[in-house]
């Protein structure tokens, strides 16, 4: 029998963590403490393991199934879904340390001992009001020298 929505939302703490199970591996594990995660249990390589999809309530019974079927697609190529999760989020700070104002930042603090402190927190105020809104989360790779007049991939031409 599959999980409902109402089960999960009426799953109660136990004095030992206890499963409630859907299918195709997914269930939800309920904690003594009241938590309630959505994991996903699998093999790959002959090995046992198992994937965090979330928790309950901020991921739902239907984004936990969608979650598990991304899984399971991965699963299907002979990829560890884990593995691709941590390499993904590993991508994702690479690219956020490697990030526009990122650099700036790392910038601005090397070069503004040597600046009046008038004139240090005028260049980050200006960069945080104009530059980083726009471009602040690109990565540094892609900003050029046109990108800081123009946004969403328009172009202004140099004066």
């Amino acid at each position: 029998m599959t999980l409902t929505a109402a089960d999960a939302k009426s799953a109660k703490p136990r004095d030992k963590p206890y499963k409630l199970t859907d299918e195709k591996g997914l269930y939800l594990e309920v904690t003594p403490n009241g938590g309630r995660y959505w994991r996903m249990k699998y093999r790959h390589q002959g090995k046992e393991k198992r994937l965090a999809l979330g928790t309950y309530p901020e991921t739902s019974l239907a984004e936990a199934r969608a979650g598990r079927e991304e899984a399971r697609k991965l699963l299907a190529q002979d990829i560890d879904p884990s593995a691709a999760k941590q390499e993904a989020k590993a991508a994702r700070l690479l690219s956020a340390a490697s990030s526009f104002e990122a650099v700036a930042r790392e910038w601005h603090g090397n070069f503004s001992p040597s600046w009046v402190p008038g004139t240090a927190s005028r260049i980050l105020r200006c960069l945080e009001k104009d530059v980083f809104p726009m471009i602040g989360k690109r990565p540094i790779t892609v900003v050029t020298r046109f990108t800081l007049g123009a946004y969403e991939g328009e172009r202004i031409k140099p004066s």
